[in-house]
């Protein structure tokens, strides 16, 4: 009964110890506090601690602050934090400390070395020996080396100076040089010759286009006595056709319907025939002859019609003239007019008017 009690406040008390370390660590790593505390011994200074160290997270400088002033006065974290450095390997020690920033001491002696020398690792060597107490046990002459050749690019060594930038409104900005830069001096001459050769060639291809446009319609009768697609022969009965580039439909009715024909529903115009007309509704138009002889098409299908390259939308009409293009998912027609009868209907609707 009086043993009991005892390991039982022990484990309470180590249940308790992992939650505050866990809590007190937070987001930093062995690696970000000695990274912290070896920067902090060169420089003294914070600020250029948060702008020249790279942690494992990018801390603000709040958090660095913080974190510091934990290391020196908070028990619970400076041991824990010891502890945790304590077991890193020699060989990331090794690499934390080589990356340690350089203090001011050791960058006055660098800058000392002339920047029109080209010094070899023998002169960075003697100076490590030189001044052992003033590096840091880490560098050697070949990071020496490249912290002066920084230094060179910067123009911070002694025997280097930086111009002044002139002060009030002299300081010229790249807005500034732009507007003073002469566009007339930008522009190229030029050349007459090319130019004179431009202008013929354009005459030439000018003369070309008017010679084949001239020659376009020899072309197209050659072309129809060829494919076997010249003008229809029409009849007495045939009021127009939908001249196709396989089949040829003859329209002799005044009201003919298009579409796509099935076995419940025929049609009078079956552009199946024609070609793919698998988008094409089973109604898809009616081409109408009205008394005073001009055609109409009437669109009832879903997809458009184009005529000479207008739509023509659902429940919309549209006037045919003869040689119109009608277009109807992809498959091409040309609406043929018999002129002479449509001529004749036109006189004996002119006759009707008065009466």
């Amino acid at each position: 009964m009086v043993v009991n009690p005892a390991p039982i406040t022990k484990r309470v008390k180590k249940s308790k110890q992992p939650l505050h370390i866990t809590k007190d660590l937070g987001r930093w790593k062995p690696t970000d506090d000695l990274l912290l505390i070896n920067a902090v011994l060169q420089t003294t200074d914070l600020t250029s601690v948060h702008l020249g160290v790279k942690f494992s997270c990018r801390f603000t400088l709040r958090e660095i602050k913080e974190r510091w002033y934990a290391l020196l006065y908070d028990p619970v974290i400076s041991k824990l934090a010891w502890q945790a450095m304590r077991q890193l390997h020699p060989e990331a020690i090794a690499a934390i400390q080589s990356k340690a920033l350089f203090s001011q001491t050791e960058e006055a002696l660098l800058a000392k070395i002339g920047s029109t020398s080209q010094p070899k690792l023998d002169v960075f060597q003697e100076l490590l020996s030189k001044h052992p107490g003033v590096f840091h046990p880490s560098r050697t002459p070949k990071s020496l080396l490249v912290h002066w050749q920084l230094l060179k690019q910067y123009y911070l060594l002694d025997d280097q100076s930086v111009q002044p930038l002139p002060k009030g409104d002299q300081v010229l900005n790249f807005s500034d040089a732009e507007q003073m830069v002469d566009d007339v001096k930008l522009k190229e001459s030029r050349d007459e010759v090319l130019e004179h050769e431009l202008m013929i060639s354009d005459r030439h291809q000018k003369r070309e286009i008017r010679q084949l446009e001239q020659e376009l319609p020899r072309w197209q009768v050659l072309v129809d006595s060829i494919t076997g697609m010249s003008m229809p022969d029409f009849d007495n009965q045939t009021l127009a056709a939908l001249r196709g580039r396989m089949v040829r439909y003859l329209m002799r009715s005044r009201e003919i319907t298009l579409g796509r024909a099935t076995k419940d529903k025929p049609i009078d115009v079956d552009l199946s025939l024609e070609g793919p007309a698998w988008k094409i509704s089973r109604k898809q138009g009616i081409i109408k002859l009205k008394n005073n002889g001009d055609f109409f098409i009437a669109n009832e299908g879903r997809r458009p019609i184009y005529i000479d390259g207008r739509p023509v939308l659902s429940g919309n009409k549209w006037k045919l003239n003869n040689n119109s293009v009608v277009e109807i998912a992809g498959l091409r027609f040309v609406f043929l007019i018999n002129l002479e009868l449509i001529s004749l209907i036109k006189a004996e609707a002119a006759k009707m008017a008065p009466q």
